[in-house]
């Protein structure tokens, strides 16, 4: 710290410091309580689906309906 000077240096610490500590005490807090994640997630909804619609007719459904097709024609 020959060219930081004390104040700045103690500064830089400081700062150091806080980045580190930050995240360590964001993460203890959401594994050690779950509720807290959960509540987080449910006020988030990033993903709206729409309503599930029809589903499509199975393989079997398609034979069925191409035979009909091919005795009507």
């Amino acid at each position: 710290m020959s060219g930081v000077g004390r104040k700045k240096g103690i500064l830089e610490v400081f700062k150091f410091a806080t980045y580190v500590t930050i995240p360590i005490v964001m993460m203890s807090m959401f594994a050690n309580n779950t509720e807290n994640l959960d509540r987080i997630i449910r006020n988030r909804a990033y993903v709206v689906y729409p309503p599930e619609g029809p589903r499509p007719p199975s393989g079997d459904e398609i034979r069925e309906m191409v035979k009909k097709n091919k005795t009507v024609s």
